[in-house]
């Protein structure tokens, strides 16, 4: 066995899905790069680790900027010398409010986290990946139900969902020559902060506002262990996670 070290790096690592999965991913082993906006919020995620937290790398990062991503791939090769995996999460959504009321601000910022931030994490990812010994790696793209289906008021966020399906397929194909894999993982109210409100009731396609079952994110980061976790000559394409309609009583 290679006594190279497994690394991870995780966008969103501040919070809810992201934060579940940094840790996870450090109890399989791997040193983890830890992505955010927030440095506090990323600081919170090193002080959750139970254990091994010296295997915990903080970068601040605005995944909307290339420059931003740039400087983060440069300090992931640096400090570690390699990429084994890369979960593009970091996610944001725009006011629940009718398409034509958004400012182009507001879609714009969705766009950017949601969509232009995996892409260029994924560029880089692939340019790393490229050049290390042994070659290759693999990519976890977080997608959502909503890469399927819309919510009432969700424009912005469904659109970049569908399109981070696109994404996923020209990776895994583009990726093959290179010795990276890529997928998807669809992810239906993990409970969060994030999905709070989905205990108190959200409107539905047909107008009525009904509370909707959440689940333990532990079930989303076990998920993305095993699909990290594959040898890279297997993949998981697609792979989707949802609550049922069994009650979740618990922490999130």
């Amino acid at each position: 066995m290679s006594s190279t070290p497994r690394v991870a790096l995780v966008t969103g690592a501040g919070s809810g899905i992201g934060r579940a999965c940094a840790l996870a991913l450090l109890e399989a082993g791997y040193h983890v790069v830890l992505a955010g906006r927030r440095a506090d919020a990323l600081q919170q995620t090193v002080a959750a680790a139970p254990r091994g937290a010296e295997r915990l790398l903080a970068v601040p990062t605005d995944v909307g900027d290339p420059a931003s991503v740039k400087a983060l791939f440069a300090t992931t090769r640096d400090r570690f010398g390699r990429l084994d995996v890369l979960f593009n999460n970091a996610g944001t959504g725009a006011p629940p409010i009718p398409m034509e009321d958004l400012s182009f601000e507001q879609w714009k910022t969705v766009l950017d986290v949601n969509l232009t931030g995996p892409f260029l994490c994924t560029q880089e990812a692939i340019r790393l990946m490229k050049s290390q010994t042994p070659q290759g790696g693999r990519i976890i793209n977080n997608g959502s139900i909503s890469a399927y289906a819309p919510r009432p008021f969700s424009a912005p966020y469904t659109a970049t969902k569908h399109a981070i399906s696109g994404l996923t397929r020209s990776t895994a194909l583009d990726g093959r020559r290179h010795n990276i894999a890529c997928g998807q993982i669809d992810i239906g109210n993990a409970a969060t902060d994030m999905t709070e409100r989905m205990a108190n009731g959200v409107i539905q396609a047909n107008g009525e506002t009904k509370v909707e079952p959440r689940m333990n994110v532990k079930h989303v980061a076990d998920a993305v262990v095993h699909m990290a976790g594959l040898p890279l000559d297997a993949n998981v394409l697609f792979m989707t996670v949802m609550a049922t309609n069994m009650p979740f009583v618990g922490r999130g």
